[in-house]
């Protein structure tokens, strides 16, 4: 052989054996709330547009809202009336849930005619909650002064805070996670109904409704304009950030940054304008120069890079008077066509039992307790599941719930029996054995690894059959099993748990021997292995036959938490929606 060519053959095999990794980056790269990302470069509005549309239904699953909660009526309750010079202030509370109620307080200007613009106001984690009132944030005199300028207002509570307290603040622990019920999704809901109630007024113009909210109501705020365009302007302010995502569980649900972060969810405001409030104390120091360039590049693509804007408050963490002025300067112009800058008034600030809702009062006799919110909200996902009859949308939940997919191309390097897969540019490292002389058509999986697995007879009865068969080993489980860092910030809000990963493996050799031509693709799990191949088969978009004893796994939420944990997961449909996709396969 030429050396030429026996150079161009090593170099082909060297390049080859590149491009699996040599470790799985599930393992080295786990990502948390304070990991440092960068926002990918979207070169059409095509492209971009379809990503928008993933990340809406990823945020929406992740916050248990997908499919979309039934709104039930909001039964909403309006009183206790201050009037004061130029607005009033009035106590609310609507039934968003039945049985559970968000409270807050309703600010209308004063000898005003006509049809007014609307305005939801979120707050952060101050310990008056929607009533803090100090240097660095003042939610009712920024409420009062929007009302002043012309706003119909509506400032409402975080739950756990205030008058919204038939949950904790923070909650959710692996039984809840499975349905996806937590604060996140519960205060997203809360955002849905609240802009019902708003643009419900007599006196509100539904297509002139905007929102502001700082830190965690930042949070709040460019979750509920990237799920809901009703709302036409935005403001949030001190969290849209590259370095750190939040820091509570009401911003951390399970699922909800699979393979994105913050810039990407406040991106989807476009093209609608939004003014980017920074300041150079906190983790939005880099705005002018990081996320606020990487948010106009979306902008751009739309031909309204206009429509953006930030300003920086040298400042620590807060919803400041400058912060605020730069805001109410901001909605002067984009709503009322102001060009002069508007300045805060001084305002009076009311007793906080004259705000409270509940204060002297009791809930109304139907509110739920905690335990009867998680009932009902579970009763709702069960009922949702049972009208759901295309198994295509069954199979989306599905993949959602999993964090999964069925990859375009799959690489695949042997060496004898031994395989490795990856997905490009995932950099993942799925290893195995591939037995048998023709490409098979059969993925064998198990709890130990592929070793264990070929020694088992359900392997040897295939094997002596003269199937070709691919014997996996799953995702930390035999030679595969490495450390990773399990204990970084929210890391299920990051990063698919150990289940969902073996199930995408599955899904991966499944499309690896597809794409190498193989028919009537067939997955055998062994142990409790079945029921990660069950998923892996229910969520694939071509037929896969799912063989394996479940051992009496009956898909109950205790068996969920033990055998194959994946957050979301019942809130998809579970061990129900699995088999009728197999069954309508």
């Amino acid at each position: 052989m030429a050396n030429w060519l026996v150079c161009s053959v090593v170099l082909a095999a060297v390049c080859a054996c590149a491009q699996v990794p040599s470790e799985d980056s599930r393992n080295t790269k786990v990502p948390h709330t304070d990991t440092h990302f960068t926002m990918p470069v979207y070169r059409t509005l095509a492209e971009w547009e379809a990503h928008k549309q993933k990340l809406r239904n990823q945020i929406l699953f992740a916050a248990g809202l997908l499919p979309m909660t039934e709104k039930n009526p909001l039964h909403p309750v309006i009183f206790g009336r201050i009037e004061r010079a130029g607005y009033s202030i009035e106590k609310v509370y609507i039934e968003t849930f039945p049985g559970y109620y968000l409270g807050g307080n309703l600010y209308r200007p004063r000898g005003r005619n006509g049809k007014l613009p609307g305005m939801l106001t979120t707050h952060g984690h101050w310990d008056y909650g929607r009533l803090e009132h100090q240097p660095l944030n003042s939610v009712p005199v920024r409420a009062i002064n929007l009302a002043q300028q012309g706003f119909v207002v509506f400032s409402y509570d975080m739950a756990g805070y205030n008058d919204t307290v038939q949950t904790p603040h923070d909650f959710g622990g692996p039984r809840e996670q499975l349905w996806s019920f937590g604060s996140l999704g519960l205060q997203l809901w809360n955002s849905i109904r609240a802009l019902d109630f708003l643009e419900a007024l007599p006196d509100v113009d539904p297509g002139r409704i905007s929102m502001t909210g700082e830190s965690g109501g930042g949070t709040q705020t460019f979750l509920l304009t990237a799920v809901d365009e009703r709302v036409k302007i935005s403001v949030p302010v001190n969290m849209i950030s590259a370095i750190m995502q939040g820091g509570g569980i009401c911003e951390n649900a399970p699922g909800l940054r699979f393979d994105t972060f913050n810039v990407e969810f406040g991106a989807m405001m476009a093209p609608r304008p939004m003014l980017m409030v920074s300041a150079t104390g906190d983790w939005t120091k880099n705005t002018p120069r990081e996320e606020y360039p990487a948010i106009r590049s979306i902008y751009e693509l739309y031909g309204k890079a206009d429509n953006v804007e930030t300003v920086q408050i040298d400042a620590p963490h807060n919803y400041n008077r400058a912060s605020r002025e730069a805001m109410y300067t901001f909605f002067g112009k984009r709503i009322f066509g102001l060009q002069a800058e508007v300045k805060e008034r001084n305002s009076h600030i009311e007793k906080l039992q004259d705000m409270l809702v509940w204060h002297g009062k009791a809930l109304p006799p139907n509110a739920v307790t905690y335990e009867g919110f998680f009932e009902q909200w579970i009763a709702a996902a069960k009922k949702q599941t049972a009208q759901t009859r295309d198994v295509e949308v069954l199979r989306a939940r599905l993949r959602l719930a999993l964090g999964s997919e069925w990859p375009e191309r799959v690489i695949g390097e042997r060496a004898g029996e031994r395989i490795l897969l990856t997905r490009p540019g995932k950099g993942d490292r799925v290893s195995g054995m591939r037995i048998g002389n023709v490409v098979p058509s059969i993925v064998v999986v198990g709890p130990d690894g592929a070793e264990a697995a070929r020694q088992n007879p359900a392997a040897q009865e295939l094997i002596r059959a003269g199937k070709s068969v691919l014997i996996l080993t799953a995702f930390q489980t035999g030679d595969a099993v490495a450390p990773r860092d399990r204990e970084a910030k929210h890391f299920l809000t990051f990063n698919r748990s150990d289940d969902a990963n073996r199930a995408q493996d599955i899904l991966t050799a499944l499309a690896y021997l597809k794409q190498e031509g193989a028919k009537d693709l067939r997955v055998v799990g062994i142990g409790k292995a079945a029921v990660w191949g069950l998923f892996a088969a229910a969520a694939a978009p071509v037929p896969v036959t799912a063989d394996g004893n479940l051992n009496g796994f009956t898909g109950a939420d205790n068996e969920f938490i033990d055998q194959f944990f994946v957050p979301g997961i019942q809130r998809a449909g579970g061990l129900e929606a699995a088999r009728r996709s197999l069954a309508l396969q």
